[in-house]
C-alpha cells in the first residue's frame, strides 16, 4: 500500500510480473489496509510508513498480531531514519526497503517471504537447524571445515556479481578449488541464502547455478 497512487501502481506492476504472485488488493490510506487485510487474508502486504490516515507503524503493528495467518510485511518507504527502521523491526517487519528501489530488490524480498512461509507450511515440529534457517542465523553457523573468513568471500562474490554463477565460476573469481566452492555455495543453499537452478545443455550432467537470495 502506498498513499501515492502512481507509486503504488508501480509496485503492484513489480509485484504482478513475479511468477506465481497476484495482487489482490490496493490500499491508499492506512485504515483501508487494515480492513482489507483483514478482508483478503493476504501472504504478504507492501506497507508505505508516510500515510494521510496515520503512520505505517500503526498499520504494521495492527497486522502482525502474533497470530499463525498473520500476513507477512515488507516495509517500502523513503524513511531512513534509525528511529522507523527500529520501529518496524520490533513491530515485526519482513524486511525494509528505502525508496528509491528497483524490480529486483522487491522480487528478492517477496520471493524471501515465500520461502519462509512454504518452510513454515512443511513443518510440524521446528528442530534447531530449521528454526536457524527461518530466523536468518543459518549462516552464522558453519559446518566443520568451513570458516567465517571463506564464506564472507564467496558470499561477496555471490551477491555482487548480479546473476548466477556455477561453483567452477565462483572457484575462479574467488582462487578456491571448485569442491571447496561447491561446498560453500551448497551451504548457502541449505540455510536459505541463496537459490540454485539447474541448466540443461549438451551432454552430461545438468550444471547447477547459484543466485544469492537475501
Amino acid at each position: 500500500m502506498d498513499d501515492d497512487f502512481m507509486v503504488a501502481k508501480v509496485h503492484s506492476g513489480y509485484v504482478g510480473r513475479i511468477e506465481g504472485c497476484t495482487v489482490v488488493g490496493v490500499a491508499h490510506t492506512g485504515a483501508d489496509a487494515v480492513e482489507q487485510a483483514r478482508e483478503l487474508r493476504p501472504d504478504l502486504v507492501l506497507l508505505d510508513v508516510y500515510l494521510p490516515d496515520m503512520s505505517g507503524i500503526d498499520v504494521l503493528r495492527a497486522l502482525r498480531t502474533g497470530a499463525p495467518d498473520d500476513p507477512s510485511v515488507l516495509v517500502i518507504t523513503a524513511a531512513d531514519d534509525a528511529a522507523t527502521v527500529a520501529a518496524a523491526l520490533h513491530g515485526g517487519a519482513l524486511h525494509y526497503l528505502v525508496k528509491p528501489f528497483d524490480s529486483r530488490a522487491l522480487s528478492e524480498q517477496v520471493e524471501r517471504a515465500r520461502r519462509l512461509r512454504g518452510r513454515l507450511a512443511g513443518l510440524d515440529r521446528a528442530g534447531q537447524e530449521d528454526i536457524d534457517r527461518l530466523f536468518g542465523a543459518g549462516s552464522t553457523r558453519l559446518p566443520k571445515g568451513l570458516t567465517g573468513e571463506t564464506a564472507a568471500l564467496v558470499e561477496r562474490v555471490l551477491r555482487e556479481h548480479g546473476g548466477d554463477l556455477s561453483a567452477t565460476e565462483c572457484a575462479e573469481q574467488t582462487r578456491l578449488s571448485r569442491v571447496s566452492a561447491r561446498r560453500y555455495l551448497e551451504h548457502f543453499v541449505d540455510t536459505g541464502a541463496a537459490q540454485v537452478h539447474l541448466r540443461y545443455g549438451g551432454t552430461g550432467r545438468p550444471e547447477r547455478r547459484y543466485t544469492w537470495a537475501r
